[in-house]
């Protein structure tokens, strides 16, 4: 069974579309679409080729190209709510300085860190933890043992300081109609595997405030047999490689599409 990746926020980068832009149609789509972005549902067409997946998981913003490769989304309303949701998560973060910071390494006490004020936001893999919190928190914020890297975002993404923005998100969610998916999609919060068209949407909602939990993703692909991360990829086959040793995984790259 193919499972197909999503990466998140921080993956994209100018040109990242220009291997398939001569793709039929694509040109066309894109120029409909607002370049801001970034999300990568060109290419995930193009190595289904008409074809259903057997297994969908995005990381954070990247469950939105899942959800659309699954059919619980068009196309267009995934690029629609990718827009609307950077902006409103962009108007939360200017409301209060908040930041973020990925923790390598140590023991990690969720209780210290919400006790300094910091929330976590992201648990990649054992050992590959990021929170999120006020900046003064971050800067106070420390472990022995592990390599703190402060993260070039506006804010504290997917902690408590998004709630201004879900309350917006869960407004424009509540207007559309979604199809239940045509295959299983994992769902960020617990790794879940859900078909639920309504439930999946719902979820993007509670997901601006909550940690993205890939790890529980990744413990929950025993099922797949192989693995491809779309454009511009690299980042989620790095975790794919070091928590599930034994599943083949690849990241998408312009050979493939040529292929």
């Amino acid at each position: 069974m193919l499972l197909l990746l999503s990466p998140g926020q921080g993956s994209q980068k100018f040109g990242l579309l220009q291997p398939w832009i001569d793709l039929p149609g694509a040109r066309d789509r894109v120029a409909a679409w607002s370049a801001s972005t970034g999300l990568d549902l060109l290419s995930g067409r193009s190595l289904l080729a008409g074809a259903e997946p057997g297994l969908v998981c995005g990381h954070s913003v990247g469950e939105l190209s899942s959800l659309a490769l699954a059919g619980v989304l068009t196309d267009d309303e995934a690029v629609l709510l990718a827009a609307r949701r950077g902006a409103a998560m962009a108007r939360a973060a200017g409301l209060r300085p908040t930041g973020m910071v990925a923790v390598i390494g140590g023991e990690l006490d969720e209780q210290a860190v919400l006790a300094a004020g910091l929330e976590v936001a992201t648990v990649n893999a054992p050992g590959q933890v990021v929170l999120g919190g006020p900046v003064e928190a971050l800067d106070a914020f420390s472990i022995p043992g592990a390599r703190l890297r402060r993260l070039d975002v506006a804010g504290a993404f997917h902690t408590s300081a998004m709630a201004p923005a879900a309350e917006e998100f869960a407004a424009l969610i509540s207007e559309l109609r979604p199809q239940d998916a045509v295959c299983d999609v994992l769902a960020n919060a617990d790794g879940l595997a859900l078909r639920d068209g309504g439930e999946l949407l719902g979820r993007l909602v509670g997901q601006l405030t909550r940690p993205v939990r890939f790890d529980l993703c990744l413990a929950a692909t025993t099922a797949a047999t192989e693995a491809v991360e779309l454009a511009p990829g690299g980042v989620l086959t790095a975790l794919v490689k070091r928590a599930r040793p034994g599943l083949p995984v690849r990241a998408l790259t312009a050979a493939m599409v040529a292929a």
